[in-house]
């Protein structure tokens, strides 16, 4: 079974970013568990270079269709229509992440399924019986809470502090947000970010994204180790043309902004400084700093 090879887990996920980005295509759900998807396709080759305005409509005439597809989807699917009209996104394509489980939309078509909007004001109260909404009282065994939270208003960059004794948080509010590789910041040696401000991928998949990132740091610690170094830094420079490469390629996340959320820091980020990383050479970045090693500093500091 495909579940006893090793390394499913990792080989499923990338598909699903390959399937996400429509760089690839599946006719089931069966060939996607398998792998039997197409070759990862080459993107569209123009007869000019598009400019950055072409580009972005290209996107939203994309994004358009593709929602309209996905909305398509659940009127096909959903037997009740005012319920199928609730399920269906108004919102641009990466705002949030996909569901594609197979049983999720005819979950909707079951009898004691219902479906409650209770947009604006939420749920009128909480009682020992159930949830009551606009006078109606439904009844539950079991009341399960997924309010969410706000990972990135929290003040954890603050608690970070690096040489000269300055936070990452007035690092990055008196220069801007700064990074290479979204991973490691100039002056706070030894520290690395995982998904965080300008990390590589901009995919769906979270998962896969922490992944990557953590094989960077298995190789950069026996990097150290190879080198008898007990200390790693980013110098200055390189530090400065990824950040600059990061506010530049936030071209691309232009079909989001309508999108209110931490992708965005709800529409106050500057460009280029959060988790939705825009460009797409950030593999590019990562490889050719694996192999010069030039945009590091390594030092070797007595331990105790």
């Amino acid at each position: 079974a495909w579940s006893k090879e090793p390394g499913w887990a990792r080989a499923r996920r990338a598909r699903f970013s390959k399937i996400s980005a429509g760089r690839t295509a599946i006719k089931a759900n069966d060939d996607y568990l398998a792998g039997k998807i197409a070759d990862f396709k080459e993107r569209k080759q123009h007869e000019r270079e598009l400019t950055q305005e072409e580009m972005v409509q290209k996107q939203l005439d994309s994004n358009f269709r593709i929602m309209e597809q996905i909305r398509a989807r659940v009127d096909a699917i959903v037997k009740d229509p005012k319920t199928a009209e609730a399920l269906k996104p108004y919102y641009p394509y990466g705002c949030k992440r996909p569901t594609f489980h197979d049983e999720y939309l005819p979950t909707f078509n079951l009898p004691h399924v219902t479906l409650v909007d209770t947009a604006p004001r939420g749920v009128t109260l909480i009682n020992e019986r159930g949830v009551v909404h606009e006078g109606t009282e439904y009844p539950l065994d079991v009341l399960i809470y997924a309010t969410g939270f706000q990972w990135m208003a929290t003040s954890t960059f603050n608690m970070v502090v690096g040489r000269g004794g300055r936070s990452l948080s007035e690092k990055w509010e008196s220069e801007g947000t700064k990074t290479f590789l979204g991973l490691h910041s100039h002056g706070f040696p030894n520290l690395f970010i995982v998904s965080g401000p300008q990390g590589g991928g901009g995919s769906f998949n979270f998962t896969d994204a922490i992944d990557q990132h953590g094989d960077y740091i298995v190789w950069m610690l026996s990097s150290m180790r190879e080198r008898g170094a007990n200390i790693v830094d980013i110098k200055k420079e390189p530090e400065e043309v990824y950040a600059e490469h990061c506010r530049k390629a936030d071209i691309a996340t232009a079909p989001l902004r309508d999108c209110i959320s931490y992708y965005n820091g709800h529409g106050d980020a500057e460009p280029g400084s959060l988790a939705y990383y825009g460009g797409g050479n950030w593999h590019k970045y990562r490889k050719q700093a694996q192999t010069t090693l030039e945009p590091f500093v390594f030092e070797s500091a007595p331990e105790g």
